[in-house]
């Protein structure tokens, strides 16, 4: 069941992600703003966006590898008791 929960956390962190990006696009196509500062803000967000989506895969990557070594270690309990 907690699969199901981090599933969807991670669902609605990319889908407010997605939307704050889109609004940032909206904004920057009917913003007055000379090309200079607009390439500027841009690549500043992108910076941005590349570090949180870094640090996420991350935090995944950490998540994953937690879950496997609890698999391992409920699978030589499994072992150990069938053996006992």
């Amino acid at each position: 069941m907690s699969d199901d929960r981090n599933g969807g956390a991670a669902g609605v962190v990319v889908a407010f992600t997605l939307g704050a990006l889109a609004g940032a696009v909206a904004a920057l196509l009917f913003a007055p703003a000379k090309g200079e500062e607009t390439r500027e803000f841009l690549g500043e967000k992108a910076r941005e966006s590349a570090q949180k989506t870094r640090e996420f895969l991350k935090q995944q990557k950490e998540t994953l590898a937690s879950a496997v070594d609890r698999g391992r270690e409920a699978y030589q309990a499994a072992r150990e008791k069938e053996q006992a």
